[in-house]
Parts: structure tokens; C-alpha cells; sequence
């Protein structure tokens, strides 16, 4: 049976997965000082196509000897981008204004913080 530890950590990687799949319903894209301007169809296309190297990379790195690393720095990650939802939950662009994409973000949030605490207690 997996540690606690591990489902957690499980459980955020989930929570992070579920939201890029909604960043993508939401046009998250429009919130990207680079992606903002583009059409719609093509910054959708490029923004869903820059998830394959992110999604393999992570992958391949939790499946490496690096894995330790690879958790702290995505916990740190999830954690700042929790935060930056925070941040522009005003955005006038912002589509995560609802509860569904809320019990998505914040959570990932949370959940990766504890993960860090509990990789720094072992």
C-alpha cells in the first residue's frame, strides 16, 4: 500500500492535470502576456500543444532517480500557481471565477504544501 505521502502527492499531480484540462475550456491562455493577443484558435493549439513536453517531462522525472527533486520542485510550483490564481482572481479575462475550477486550484495548493512539509519531516 502507498504512503500517505505518496497519495497526496497523487492526488495534487491529479488536481494539477484537472486544471490544465480546464485552463483549456477556460482559455487560461488569455491571461499570457505572450498568448493574449493571438487568435483564439491558434493560441489554443499552442498552448495545448506546449503541455506534451511539460507532461513528459514530468512523467519521465518521476520515474527517474530524480524523483525526490521532482517532487519538491512541484510542490513549489503548484504551490506559486495556486498563488498567482490568488492573484488574479480580479483578472478581467480570469475564467476561474467559479466553484468547480476553485475546488480544482485551491486544493492543488494545499495539498502540495502539506506534501512539502511531510518530504521535509522524512
Amino acid at each position: 500500500m502507498p504512503d500517505l505521502s505518496l497519495v497526496i502527492f497523487l492526488i495534487t499531480l491529479s488536481l494539477f492535470l484537472l486544471h490544465e484540462m480546464d485552463a483549456i475550456r477556460r482559455s487560461e491562455w488569455r491571461l499570457f502576456i505572450v498568448l493574449k493577443d493571438m487568435e483564439d484558435s491558434k493560441a489554443y493549439k499552442v498552448f495545448t500543444f506546449i503541455h506534451l513536453p511539460l507532461y513528459t517531462m514530468i512523467l519521465y522525472l518521476l520515474f527517474s532517480k530524480y524523483q525526490t527533486v521532482t517532487f519538491w520542485v512541484l510542490d513549489v510550483f503548484f504551490i506559486i500557481h495556486t498563488v498567482l490564481h490568488l492573484l488574479f482572481e480580479k483578472h478581467p479575462r480570469n475564467g476561474f471565477k467559479n466553484i468547480f475550477s476553485r475546488t480544482i486550484i485551491y486544493p492543488m495548493g494545499v495539498l502540495a504544501a502539506i506534501h512539502l512539509v511531510l518530504l521535509f519531516n522524512n
